[in-house]
């Protein structure tokens, strides 16, 4: 999605139970790596490279959303 002139490359992430952590816990390094490689992936694909960051919107349970913005970097 854009916002503004920035590119924002989205990770949603959802737990219904946060026995094993919650979900900003999900999104690790081995996870954060897999969404800058495809961010890069897409990238190469664009003439001219945007500015750009990541972003979470995590979803605990059922009710509660919270949107991270600069969730992590590349």
């Amino acid at each position: 999605m854009y916002e503004g002139e920035t590119l924002v490359f989205v990770e949603v992430r959802k737990r219904s139970n946060p026995q094993f952590g919650g979900a900003a816990a999900s999104i690790d390094q081995r996870k954060q790596a897999k969404l800058i490689a495809t961010a890069q992936f897409y990238l190469a694909t664009l003439k001219a490279i945007p500015a750009c960051r990541f972003d979470a919107v995590l979803i605990e349970g059922n009710e509660q959303i919270e949107w991270l913005k600069n969730a992590f970097e590349a």
